[in-house]
Order: C-alpha cells, then sequence, then structure tokens
C-alpha cells in the first residue's frame, strides 16, 4: 500500500505524490499500478514518487475521488523471472463499480459489488476479476449485475478494502482470457 501525500491539479488532469515503502528501488519511467490503473513514474525522491493522470483516466477510474492522506494498492509490473501470481491483471480498468454490501463475521469478509450491467458477460462463479488492482475471484455471480468476493484476513489488512464502506467505488478490470472470449462469440454471432 501507498498513501496519497500531495494532489496536484494541472492542464488536462492531476498529478499524484505516493509514499510507499519501495522508494529506494523506483525510476522514472517505471509502471505502477495505483488501485489497479498503470500509471507512470514521472519523478521521485525520498518522500514520493510521483505519477500523472489525465481527465479521461480520473473520470473512468475512481483515482479522481481520491484525496491526501488516502491509502491505495500499489503494485509494480510483472518481470519474467517472477512466479505469475493471481490472475493476469493488465492495469486496463474496464470500469468503477460500487460497493454495495459489506458482510464480516469473524475471519470471513465478503464484498458484495455492484457494476454496469453492459459487462455482465465477463463476470463468472470462480473466475477472476481484479478489484482495485487485487486479484480476486468471483465468489458468487449475483442478479441485478453485482457479484460477491470472499476477502481474506490478510487481504483485508494489506490492502485498502479495510477501509471501504458501502457506497465506496471500486476500480474493476474483467479477466483478459474472457474478455477475449467474448468479442471471439460475438464477432461469430454467437
Amino acid at each position: 500500500m501507498g498513501i496519497i501525500k500531495e494532489l496536484k491539479s494541472m492542464k488536462g488532469g492531476q498529478e499524484l505524490a505516493i509514499h510507499s515503502s519501495f522508494l529506494d528501488d523506483v525510476h522514472v519511467d517505471e509502471s505502477i499500478a495505483v488501485n489497479g490503473v498503470c500509471l507512470t513514474v514521472v519523478s521521485f525522491n525520498d518522500e514520493a514518487f510521483r505519477v500523472q493522470c489525465v481527465d479521461e483516466t480520473l473520470r473512468k477510474t475512481n483515482l479522481g475521488t481520491l484525496e491526501e492522506g488516502d491509502g491505495v494498492n500499489l503494485e509494480r509490473s510483472l518481470t519474467l523471472d517472477k512466479a505469475l501470481e493471481g490472475h493476469m491483471v493488465q492495469g486496463h480498468v474496464d470500469t468503477v463499480g460500487t460497493i454495495t454490501a459489506i458482510d464480516q463475521k469473524d475471519a470471513d469478509i465478503l464484498l458484495r459489488i455492484e457494476f454496469p450491467e453492459e459487462f455482465d458477460d465477463y463476470i463468472v462463479g470462480r473466475g477472476s476479476v481484479s478489484v482495485d488492482g487485487i486479484s480476486l475471484t468471483v465468489a458468487r455471480d449475483e442478479e441485478n449485475n453485482e457479484f460477491t468476493v470472499a476477502i481474506i484476513p490478510y487481504t483485508w489488512d494489506y490492502t485498502n478494502l479495510k477501509d471501504k464502506k458501502v457506497g465506496s467505488p471500486v476500480n474493476l478490470e474483467f479477466d483478459v482470457f474472457g474478455k477475449y472470449i467474448v468479442k471471439y462469440l460475438e464477432k461469430r454471432g454467437l
């Protein structure tokens, strides 16, 4: 996780300064996913690295709702010398969903998320979905364009999900393989 240290308006967008635990290993031009949105490091110092978001990104993701002091999920790019964990997440957010329920009972934490109807074909029970950049498994494909994910205590403690409330926006990226399959079938009229 990182902390938003500064939000600075720029013509056509916003620059974010983010404090993280890996500042000693950041470099300019590096891609870092912030809440699941792939962004490029434009500068850094001992306090924070800086990324820029154009208005289009701010409109299509939850980054436009961030405030100074907010926690954000950070993930560095996959390199070929590391094992692939979770599912393929590209940092290309498809849409913003809304948390409609948080059911926490002991170690069992369930989040229900509503999303736009046009993305319904991409949700499959036990399939993959990225929520604010976190690779998760769909526990239930609900009615009314909602799905439920189960969060383990470790993920709850080490991501910004613990700070979310009912009504909070979350970035959603659906499984890239599922998107290709749906498009392939649509083009063939199936």
